[in-house]
């Protein structure tokens, strides 16, 4: 006959399953939700999808992409693409934050149960007893407090998601301002070439007619040294063009042979028609910034751990057993017992102390975050907008001005107004001012990218708008 089961029992059992099964959890959700988040964040912010490797098959399928991207010069938004897909670099802040993830689990979970068995034989012979002691005790105080543990962990989790946009917002601003002086450098040193090959035709020159007697040793020592010094400013550029170029290809993550084979455009993009207005990073873009988000994040993780702090300073374990013993010859004893630790030598004044200084702390950090994001996004777009007037104002006025000049110049040669000289002098001028407007439109697209990462809470240096750009353009002439 089959013995029905004790409907109170079999509750019990159901209910203890259903506890394991909600207090151990699993960690992939976690991680999988959190680059789900991370993934749509990028695809918002950044206008790229990000990638995550975890395969052999995605990590090939990864370079069969790139390779194809590098097949044809490589655009501004492919570059980006490429570090948010591939980059070895970033892919390993993807699985550190998966690790932290699985971290953050583990920390809202309630230790296991400890099972301790006790076998004792006393006496010997035919009077030897036996005695059994079977005790199982469970973390009682954790089982209290982990509602208040699962909430800090969620907290956790959302600094973690904050932490790998950042990391993701990082690697594209990263890619997007080594691809802009990757391309600058290039296009300056095609400039930097046409000061040398007219720097060779002056100095040539210079010779002959020195050699016929129609120059003169100082006006043939001019001629010479400002071809010295256009060979020297050409040097500079190339080590400039390998430079940048170099940083793009760690920005991407490629290998060797995928460095060899990165084409790069002849220019910079034009500039836009229009530069963004400032009233599009007011207060929404300071509420959308990511350090302001993290740092109320972890206003709200520190508030969670002072509350916990509040009961674990004053009792800091709590266990209660179960236990079963027998011995031979006499009835089984059952019974429980409870573990509780004595507040007398450590009353928890300092743990409560150090958990309100700390949020303290937070709590003003936050405050400085936001001040610091306001100020940033200011800077950015004053750094931006003067980069955009400045780029303008080479292209719209020296730059036709300098054409102007070299046309007017030319037609007073062909009526031998001028000489060779003042014609090729008046050619390098009118190179170095384009260098110049290379320059400021590298400054601004620069100051673009800056203003993006100020927008998203990554901040990078902006260019400094100097009196006079960085490449100083040609050298000065000789006439």
């Amino acid at each position: 006959m089959m013995r029905r089961p004790n409907p109170t029992r079999l509750r019990w059992r159901v209910a203890a399953a259903a506890a394991a099964v909600l207090l151990t959890g699993c960690a992939a959700p976690a991680i999988e939700s959190n680059y789900a988040e991370v993934q749509r964040s990028s695809r918002e912010r950044l206008g790229a999808d990000l990638k995550w490797l975890t395969t052999d098959e995605a990590r090939r399928q990864a370079r069969s992409d790139v390779d194809a991207a590098l097949a044809r010069p490589l655009s501004q938004d492919d570059a980006v693409r490429i570090a948010l897909a591939y980059s070895p670099a970033l892919q390993s802040a993807l699985a550190e934050g998966a690790a932290s993830s699985a971290a953050a689990t583990q920390s809202a979970r309630l230790p296991n149960p400890v099972f301790s068995f006790e076998r004792l034989v006393r006496g010997e012979g035919d009077g030897r007893e036996l005695e059994i002691g079977r005790a199982l005790t469970l973390p009682l105080l954790d089982l209290l407090l982990l509602p208040a543990r699962a909430r800090q962990a969620d907290q956790r989790q959302q600094q973690l998601r904050l932490q790998a946009v950042g990391e993701v917002a990082q690697a594209a601003i990263d890619a997007r301002a080594a691809w802009v002086r990757a391309v600058a450098a290039q296009q300056s040193l095609a400039y930097f070439e046409q000061v040398k090959t007219a720097a060779d035709a002056s100095a040539e020159l210079a010779r002959r007619m020195q050699a016929v007697g129609n120059f003169s040793k100082l006006q043939r020592a001019r001629q010479q040294a400002f071809y010295a010094e256009a060979v020297a400013q050409l040097a500079r550029a190339r080590q400039a063009a390998q430079s940048t170029r170099e940083a793009l290809v760690r920005a991407l993550g490629l290998d060797a042979e995928q460095a060899t084979g990165l084409k790069l455009p002849e220019r910079l993009p034009d500039l836009p028609a229009q530069p963004q207005e400032e009233h599009a990073f007011g207060q929404q873009a300071l509420d959308g910034r990511l350090d302001v988000a993290l740092a109320k994040a972890h206003l709200g993780v520190v508030a969670q751990e002072q509350g916990l702090t509040r009961v674990t300073s004053l009792v800091d374990g709590l266990h209660l057993g179960v236990q079963r013993n027998s011995a031979s010859g006499a009835p089984p004893q059952k019974g429980f017992d409870l573990e509780l630790p004595l507040p007398i030598f450590d009353a928890g004044d300092a743990h409560r102390a150090q958990a309100q200084a700390s949020y303290l702390a937070a709590l003003n950090k936050a405050a400085a975050v936001g001040v610091q994001a306001a100020s940033q996004l200011r800077e950015a777009y004053g750094s931006y907008r003067t980069a955009y007037d400045l780029a303008r104002h080479y292209r719209d006025e020296i730059v036709p001005l300098r054409r102007t000049i070299q046309e007017e110049n030319l037609l007073r040669y062909n009526g031998m107004l001028i000489g060779v000289f003042e014609l090729l002098a008046d050619a390098r001028e009118q190179i170095g001012s384009v260098i110049q407007a290379i320059d400021a439109q590298r400054d601004f697209w620069l100051a673009d990218a800056g203003l993006q990462a100020a927008a998203l809470g990554k901040p990078t240096p902006f260019p400094g708008m100097d009196a006079r750009p960085a490449s100083a353009g040609a050298p000065a002439s000789g006439h």
